[in-house]
C-alpha cells in the first residue's frame, strides 16, 4: 500500500508577518516617561568652599517619616498646608530696617524670630528611607510652587508678567520678543528669591 505524503505547512510568510506584527506594536504602544524633578546643579567649584554657619531662624526644617507624616519645624503639618508656611517663611522679612539684611519687597509678617531675608532662608528636607516616592515627589512640588508664587508676585510687580509663564515660554521655544532682555529680569527675580532647598542625606528606620 502507497504511503499518503505529510502535508506541510506554507511558513515561508511566518517571519514575514511577525516583522509586520513587531511594527505595529512598536508604533501603537504608548510608553510612559518616567516623572522626575527638573534640578539645575551648581557648577563645580575648583577651591573646596567653606563650612557656611546658618541661624537657627533662617532655617526652615521639613522631615517626612517612614508612614509619610510631615513634621515641619517640629510640628505636625498637612501636606496642603506645607505651601502657605513655606511661603511665610521665605518671604518673612525679619531683619530691622536700618540692617542690611533688610528686605523692602517682603510682604510676611517680619517676626524677628523667623528668617530675616530670602536670601538668606534656606528649607532644609530630610526623608527617611522609607519615605514613599510618591509623597518625596508632592513635598518637593509644594516647596517648589512657594518659591514660584513669590517669583509670580515679585514679576507682575516689576514687570507686569508671571515669571512661571515667561519661562516656560522660554524654555518651550515659543516665547515672543526679546528673550536676552527677558533672560536679565528672569536672572532679577530669581535672585530676589532664589532656591536654596537643602536635602539631608535619608536616615534609616528608627534613627
Amino acid at each position: 500500500m502507497a504511503r499518503r505524503a505529510t502535508p506541510e505547512v506554507n511558513a515561508g510568510s511566518m517571519a514575514d508577518i511577525a516583522f509586520l506584527l513587531l511594527i505595529f506594536f512598536l508604533v501603537t504602544t504608548t510608553i510612559e516617561k518616567d516623572k522626575g524633578i527638573a534640578r539645575q546643579l551648581p557648577p563645580m567649584e575648583e577651591v573646596e568652599p567653606e563650612d557656611v554657619i546658618i541661624k537657627q531662624k533662617n532655617l526652615f526644617v521639613v522631615n517626612v517619616n517612614k508612614s509619610d507624616q510631615l513634621l515641619v519645624e517640629e510640628e505636625l503639618m498637612d501636606l496642603k498646608d506645607l505651601r502657605q508656611a513655606a511661603i511665610a517663611f521665605l518671604d518673612n522679612g525679619g531683619a530691622p530696617a536700618g540692617d542690611p539684611l533688610y528686605c523692602s519687597y517682603c510682604k510676611g509678617q517680619r517676626d524677628p524670630a523667623s528668617s530675616d531675608n530670602p536670601d538668606k532662608a534656606v528649607i532644609s528636607v530630610q526623608n527617611d528611607r522609607l519615605t514613599s516616592y510618591k509623597m518625596y515627589i508632592a513635598v518637593q512640588n509644594e516647596l517648589v510652587a512657594a518659591y514660584n508664587f513669590l517669583r509670580d508676585r515679585e514679576s507682575q510687580r516689576l514687570y507686569g508678567w508671571k515669571f512661571t509663564e515667561v519661562k516656560k515660554a522660554i524654555d518651550e521655544g515659543s516665547f515672543q520678543g526679546d528673550e536676552e532682555a527677558v533672560q536679565e529680569k528672569l536672572e532679577n527675580i530669581q535672585q530676589l528669591f532664589p532656591m536654596k532647598l537643602s536635602e539631608a542625606q535619608p536616615k534609616k528606620q528608627g534613627q
